[in-house]
């Protein structure tokens, strides 16, 4: 963090200094809620959550070094009193921001593929200076001010993931720390059980561009609709991505090689410049286009995007990891999070991995809930089941209550037979029938939404000794 003294951090988020806090103390380590992570000149933030508060280990976090404590209430060490942490937290992060005056924030959103992304463009913006990038899928109103507040001196670029879940959470997230580039991705289904429609998901991610400065760029989608339309609500300049003829940033060209990892001619007003990505699946050539017209408009040529876009793996957990177990089973684990959107694009990756043709590899698509889908739900799950099928994927495992069991009516009613589809209860159940059906060479799927737990099915197929491949993901 941008070292500030107590009596800034105080002002800064409308705090008292209280329990001996010293004004002139300055904090120059980092911010942290977990206090086994405080380390000497930090700051200790005090969540009161539904399980564990934070104020309970202010002499623990203060022991460890931490100068000072963000709190509610007193707690016997030196401490900033503010009536409410998490909106504390946010202004402190704003300020921060605010004094990174050589940093370039990048903020991005969309229904799916916002974390592949995100990664991708902090491994692009890498090559020009010292880049802060969201971990993982920490994109809320916690996650969000806490990557913000990582900014140091010489940080280049600042680039965040935002989610959203309500109406506004997007212009809160903005508001912390004011994008001079903002993308947005796609707009899916993902959370329609919370916004009603796609429509209204539209509204909410476009939060992103009205914030735009007028001397900003707005990365929108060409070949989406909704993304598109807008280019009507920002001031600032409009850059488009995609398929589409009109596209400044867009890919010709596109192949897969046998294993399912697309190819294709970068083409920019700038130039054009040949790509072979290491991810797997034609989904990820929208991403990468998506990072490339971001990195341009950040001082990158053509050559050295399309280069680095070749580099880049995944920097993320279970965000469709691949990889080959010593006896030929290769696992692909993508349980970190799911929507009908992003179901369907690993469904294809995989087919594309499992090839084509006599020699073909068997696939199975292991696959759990998909939450948050409100009175779509059933729906969206009997269409998975269903393009399960199409797709002629060798087996679907559906695991779960009555959403999964919705996805294996799905496949049965489209024409799956015999042991082709197959339900079970939970994980346990899944990875015992994989163990005794799984052959060498067989390709197999892990997905579903982060709570329903499915990690475990890849974890146990992966118990026995195994190596990845380079580093590359779906």
């Amino acid at each position: 963090m941008i070292a500030l003294t107590l009596a800034e951090v105080a002002a800064a988020v409308g705090g008292t200094l209280v329990d001996g806090a010293d004004p002139a103390v300055l904090v120059t380590g980092t911010v942290e809620y977990d206090s086994r992570l405080v380390r000497p000149g930090g700051l200790f933030v005090a969540f009161a959550g539904e399980r564990v508060d934070g104020h309970d280990f202010a002499v623990r976090a203060v022991d460890a070094g931490a100068v000072a404590v963000l709190a509610a209430r007193p707690v016997g060490v030196p401490a900033v009193l503010v009536p409410d942490v998490l909106d504390a937290l946010g202004k402190l992060a704003r300020t921060v921001v605010g004094r990174a005056t050589g940093t370039s924030v990048v903020a991005l959103t969309g229904s799916a593929g916002k974390t592949s992304t995100k990664d991708l463009i902090a491994q692009l913006l890498r090559r020009r200076g010292e880049t802060v990038f969201t971990p993982g899928s920490l994109n809320n109103e916690i996650g969000h001010p806490m990557t913000a507040l990582k900014v140091e001196p010489g940080t280049r670029h600042l680039v965040l993931e935002m989610g959203a879940r309500h109406k506004g959470d997007i212009q809160y997230l903005t508001a912390i720390t004011p994008p001079v580039i903002g993308l947005v991705l796609n707009v899916g289904t993902a959370h329609v059980g919370e916004f009603g429609s796609k429509e209204a998901i539209a509204e909410a991610k476009g939060e992103l561009v009205e914030s735009l400065p007028a001397e900003g760029v707005a990365i929108l989608n060409a070949d989406d609709p909704l993304v598109r339309a807008m280019s009507s609500r920002t001031r600032a300049r409009v850059v488009l991505f995609g398929e589409a003829g009109d596209a400044a940033v867009r890919a010709q060209d596109v192949r897969l090689d046998s294993t399912g990892r697309p190819s294709f001619t970068l083409t920019t007003p700038a130039g054009s410049a040949p790509v072979q990505l290491r991810l797997y699946g034609e989904h990820h050539v929208s991403n990468a286009l998506a990072a490339a017209a971001v990195a341009m408009e950040l001082g990158l040529s053509v050559d050295d995007t399309a280069a680095a876009l070749g580099e880049a793996g995944a920097l993320s957990r279970w965000r469709m990891e691949v990889v080959d177990r010593a006896d030929g089973v290769t696992v692909v684990n993508d349980a970190y999070n799911a929507n009908p959107d992003s179901m369907r694009a690993a469904l294809r990756a995989l087919v594309s991995m499992g090839g084509r043709g006599p020699g073909r590899r068997r696939t199975w698509a292991v696959l759990g809930e998909m939450r948050e889908l409100g009175e779509e739900s059933f729906a969206e799950h009997d269409a998975i089941g269903r393009l399960v099928v199409r797709l002629d994927i060798t087996k679907l495992v559906a695991v779960g209550g009555r959403e999964a069991a919705c996805m294996e009516l799905g496949a049965r009613n489209e024409g799956s037979w015999g042991e082709e589809s197959v339900l079970v209860s939970d994980a346990d159940a899944a990875v015992e029938l994989l163990r005794s059906q799984l052959r060498p060479g067989d390709v197999v799927l892990v997905k579903a939404s982060r709570s329903v737990g499915l990690e475990k099915v890849a974890e146990a197929l992966l118990s026995d000794g195994t190596r990845p491949t380079d580093g590359a993901a779906l």
